[in-house]
Protein backbone atom coordinates (compact mmCIF):
# COMPACT_ATOMS: atom_id res chain seq x y z
CA UNK A 1 0.00 0.00 0.00
CA UNK A 2 1.53 3.25 -1.09
CA UNK A 3 0.86 6.45 0.81
CA UNK A 4 0.15 9.60 -1.19
CA UNK A 5 2.97 12.16 -1.02
CA UNK A 6 0.51 14.82 0.17
CA UNK A 7 -0.96 15.31 3.58
CA UNK A 8 2.14 15.47 5.74
CA UNK A 9 1.96 18.41 8.12
CA UNK A 10 4.49 21.24 7.90
CA UNK A 11 8.11 20.32 8.51
CA UNK A 12 9.20 22.12 11.69
CA UNK A 13 12.34 24.24 11.75
CA UNK A 14 13.84 21.91 14.39
CA UNK A 15 13.77 19.00 11.94
CA UNK A 16 15.48 21.10 9.27
CA UNK A 17 18.10 22.03 11.89
CA UNK A 18 18.66 18.32 12.64
CA UNK A 19 19.47 17.69 8.98
CA UNK A 20 21.77 20.73 8.90
CA UNK A 21 23.61 19.44 11.99
CA UNK A 22 23.89 15.98 10.40
CA UNK A 23 25.33 17.56 7.25
CA UNK A 24 27.40 20.11 9.20
CA UNK A 25 25.77 23.00 7.30
CA UNK A 26 26.12 26.39 8.96
CA UNK A 27 24.02 28.44 6.51
CA UNK A 28 20.29 28.66 5.88
CA UNK A 29 20.44 29.13 2.12
CA UNK A 30 19.18 25.62 1.37
CA UNK A 31 16.45 25.36 4.01
CA UNK A 32 13.69 25.15 1.37
CA UNK A 33 15.50 22.34 -0.41
CA UNK A 34 16.11 20.54 2.88
CA UNK A 35 12.39 20.80 3.67
CA UNK A 36 11.54 19.13 0.35
CA UNK A 37 14.10 16.40 0.95
CA UNK A 38 12.62 15.84 4.42
CA UNK A 39 9.14 15.50 2.87
CA UNK A 40 10.47 12.96 0.37
CA UNK A 41 12.28 11.04 3.10
CA UNK A 42 9.18 11.01 5.33
CA UNK A 43 7.07 9.79 2.40
CA UNK A 44 9.56 6.99 1.71
CA UNK A 45 9.58 6.11 5.42
CA UNK A 46 5.79 5.81 5.47
CA UNK A 47 5.82 3.58 2.40
CA UNK A 48 8.64 1.41 3.76
CA UNK A 49 7.12 0.94 7.21
CA UNK A 50 3.48 0.78 6.08
CA UNK A 51 2.56 3.27 8.79
CA UNK A 52 1.73 6.96 8.77
CA UNK A 53 4.19 9.00 10.82
CA UNK A 54 2.01 11.96 11.84
CA UNK A 55 -1.64 11.48 12.80
CA UNK A 56 -3.98 12.99 10.25
CA UNK A 57 -7.50 12.39 8.93
CA UNK A 58 -8.15 9.85 6.20
CA UNK A 59 -11.27 8.75 4.38
CA UNK A 60 -11.63 5.36 2.69
CA UNK A 61 -14.45 4.61 0.30
CA UNK A 62 -15.35 0.95 0.50
CA UNK A 63 -17.80 -1.31 -1.30
CA UNK A 64 -20.74 -2.59 0.69
CA UNK A 65 -20.05 -6.06 2.08
CA UNK A 66 -21.41 -8.08 4.98
CA UNK A 67 -17.95 -9.12 6.25
CA UNK A 68 -15.35 -7.08 8.13
CA UNK A 69 -13.38 -4.71 5.89
CA UNK A 70 -9.89 -3.43 6.61
CA UNK A 71 -9.09 0.27 6.43
CA UNK A 72 -6.13 1.21 4.22
CA UNK A 73 -3.95 3.30 6.55
CA UNK A 74 -2.45 2.55 9.94
CA UNK A 75 -2.05 2.78 12.81
CA UNK A 76 -5.66 3.87 13.23
CA UNK A 77 -6.19 6.03 16.30
CA UNK A 78 -9.97 6.58 15.96
CA UNK A 79 -12.79 5.85 13.54
CA UNK A 80 -14.89 8.99 13.56
CA UNK A 81 -17.62 8.60 10.95
CA UNK A 82 -19.27 6.05 8.65
CA UNK A 83 -21.45 7.37 5.84
CA UNK A 84 -23.46 5.96 2.93
CA UNK A 85 -22.27 7.30 -0.43
CA UNK A 86 -25.01 7.89 -3.00
CA UNK A 87 -24.45 7.48 -6.73
CA UNK A 88 -24.36 11.28 -7.08
CA UNK A 89 -21.60 11.44 -4.42
CA UNK A 90 -23.76 12.80 -1.61
CA UNK A 91 -23.02 11.28 1.78
CA UNK A 92 -25.45 10.48 4.56
CA UNK A 93 -24.31 9.46 8.07
CA UNK A 94 -25.25 5.89 8.93
CA UNK A 95 -27.02 5.09 12.18
CA UNK A 96 -24.49 3.51 14.58
CA UNK A 97 -26.71 0.43 14.84
CA UNK A 98 -26.10 -0.21 11.10
CA UNK A 99 -22.39 -0.96 11.51
CA UNK A 100 -19.65 -2.12 13.85
CA UNK A 101 -16.10 -0.83 14.03
CA UNK A 102 -12.92 -2.06 15.67
CA UNK A 103 -9.23 -1.21 15.94
CA UNK A 104 -7.07 -4.27 16.57
CA UNK A 105 -3.80 -4.53 18.49
CA UNK A 106 -1.76 -3.87 15.32
CA UNK A 107 -3.54 -0.56 14.72
CA UNK A 108 -5.62 -1.88 11.83
CA UNK A 109 -9.12 -0.39 11.61
CA UNK A 110 -12.08 -2.57 10.69
CA UNK A 111 -15.68 -1.81 9.69
CA UNK A 112 -18.60 -4.21 9.26
CA UNK A 113 -22.07 -3.33 8.02
CA UNK A 114 -25.16 -4.92 9.56
CA UNK A 115 -27.78 -3.08 7.54
CA UNK A 116 -26.90 -2.12 4.00
CA UNK A 117 -30.09 -2.00 1.94
CA UNK A 118 -29.98 0.58 -0.87
CA UNK A 119 -26.32 1.37 -0.14
CA UNK A 120 -23.60 0.66 -2.70
CA UNK A 121 -20.55 2.31 -1.10
CA UNK A 122 -19.58 3.68 2.27
CA UNK A 123 -17.11 6.37 3.33
CA UNK A 124 -15.20 5.73 6.56
CA UNK A 125 -13.46 8.73 8.11
CA UNK A 126 -10.71 8.04 10.64
CA UNK A 127 -7.51 9.35 12.22
CA UNK A 128 -4.31 7.40 11.55
CA UNK A 129 -0.67 7.94 12.47
CA UNK A 130 2.04 7.05 14.96
CA UNK A 131 2.51 10.47 16.57
CA UNK A 132 0.66 13.74 17.08
CA UNK A 133 3.62 15.79 15.83
CA UNK A 134 7.20 15.43 14.58
CA UNK A 135 8.63 15.65 18.10
CA UNK A 136 6.74 12.51 19.13
CA UNK A 137 7.78 10.36 16.14
CA UNK A 138 9.81 7.36 17.40
CA UNK A 139 13.47 8.35 17.44
CA UNK A 140 14.64 5.58 15.11
CA UNK A 141 12.14 6.63 12.43
CA UNK A 142 13.04 10.28 12.88
CA UNK A 143 16.79 9.57 12.65
CA UNK A 144 16.22 7.55 9.48
CA UNK A 145 14.25 10.41 7.93
CA UNK A 146 17.01 12.88 8.85
CA UNK A 147 19.75 10.61 7.46
CA UNK A 148 17.86 9.97 4.22
CA UNK A 149 17.12 13.69 3.75
CA UNK A 150 20.84 14.35 4.28
CA UNK A 151 21.71 11.71 1.72
CA UNK A 152 19.25 13.16 -0.82
CA UNK A 153 20.70 16.64 -0.26
CA UNK A 154 24.30 15.43 -0.61
CA UNK A 155 23.52 13.58 -3.85
CA UNK A 156 21.16 16.12 -5.40
CA UNK A 157 23.48 16.77 -8.35
CA UNK A 158 23.58 13.12 -9.38
CA UNK A 159 27.34 12.93 -9.00
CA UNK A 160 28.78 10.02 -7.06
CA UNK A 161 25.36 8.39 -6.87
CA UNK A 162 25.39 5.47 -4.51
CA UNK A 163 22.69 3.48 -2.79
CA UNK A 164 21.06 5.20 0.19
CA UNK A 165 22.79 4.43 3.49
CA UNK A 166 21.91 1.00 4.86
CA UNK A 167 21.59 2.64 8.29
CA UNK A 168 18.29 4.16 7.13
CA UNK A 169 16.60 0.81 6.54
CA UNK A 170 18.22 -0.59 9.67
CA UNK A 171 16.58 2.20 11.68
CA UNK A 172 13.19 1.74 10.00
CA UNK A 173 12.99 -2.06 9.73
CA UNK A 174 11.76 -2.72 13.32
CA UNK A 175 8.73 -0.51 12.58
CA UNK A 176 7.87 -2.16 9.27
CA UNK A 177 4.37 -3.54 8.96
CA UNK A 178 3.70 -5.62 5.88
CA UNK A 179 0.43 -6.84 4.48
CA UNK A 180 0.20 -10.23 2.90
CA UNK A 181 -2.31 -10.64 0.09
Amino acid sequence: MSFPPIGLPAIPAELIEEVKEFLRLAHGEDDDALEQFLRSAAHLCENFTGQMLITRPECDRLPVRAEWQKLKRRPVQAITRVEAVAIDGNMTPLDPSAYAMDIDGDGIGWVKLYSYHNIQRIAVTYEAGLAADWGAVPITLRQGVVRLAGYLYSHRDGADVAAPPSAVTALWRPHRRMRLA
